[in-house]
């Protein structure tokens, strides 16, 4: 099989909020191609890291390279990236359409948002305020915002919440297909059982450093647990210790 290349590269990345450190000398490498869950417990660093690699937080230190060259202080390289925030705000008394309209003038690229808008039964709220959406509608329509454009790199940040069980199962198929065209997926998740259907590798933080890197298989192997749920249990409580 051959060599997977470089497309995120993390030296030495400090931050602190204060005199709060979040992360802590924290080095990672992501290949292209693949599913990469970011795991931890609340307050591990996961946000702050990905807020780093989009530009949103400046580190205190280090460095952080996609494809080769490195992002801080740049931002031509987010047009290669799609990111779906934990909580996406946007004006309340706009429709869904007007939303996907608004997006597709600030991003002039090709995009693909009425096969997303059929595969989340979206067609019927397309006239509707987002004010006037459940929690459940909103996360489809931003899941139509993410996925709309092609991109290199997507950053999925808790994108399981508040979906009925077809929306996780279009989800799931979603994941699968960007991934078969050697897409590179990043995602924070608390639902261990998500994680252990679409990971090919796992990033677990604790106190803003990495405590594991590696498969799901690894990880289950390592802490001699069948179950990824008590596996990370397990790795928590050790590090506890």
């Amino acid at each position: 099989m051959p060599k997977k290349s470089k497309m995120i590269e993390i030296q030495n990345l400090h931050k602190k909020f204060g005199k709060l450190t979040v992360l802590d000398g924290l080095d990672l490498t992501i290949t292209e191609g693949g599913v990469f869950a970011i795991l931890g417990p609340n307050g591990s660093g996961k946000t702050t890291l990905i807020k780093c690699l989009l530009g949103m937080v400046i580190p205190n230190e280090g460095k952080i390279a996609f494809n080769d060259s490195t992002i801080l202080r740049k931002w031509d390289y987010r047009n290669d990236l799609n990111y779906l925030p934990q909580i996406a705000n946007f004006p309340a008394n706009l429709s869904v359409i007007e939303l996907f309209k608004m997006v597709k003038n600030l991003r002039p690229k090709a995009s693909k948002e009425q096969e997303l808008i059929e595969l989340f039964g979206l067609e019927g709220f397309l006239n509707k305020k987002l004010g006037n959406l459940s929690g459940g509608t909103k996360q489809k329509v931003n899941l139509v915002l993410t996925f709309m454009f092609d991109s290199k790199l997507i950053i999925l940040d808790e994108p399981t919440t508040g979906l009925d069980p077809i929306a996780l199962i279009h989800l799931k198929e979603l994941i699968a297909k960007e991934k078969e065209k050697g897409k590179t997926i990043l995602v924070t998740t608390h639902i261990m059982s998500f994680v252990d259907e679409i990971a090919d590798e796992i990033v677990f933080l604790l106190d803003g450093k990495i405590y594991f890197k590696g498969s799901v298989d690894q990880l289950k192997k390592e802490t001699k647990q069948s179950n990824l749920e008590h596996a990370i249990a397990n790795l928590i409580s050790k590090e506890d210790a």
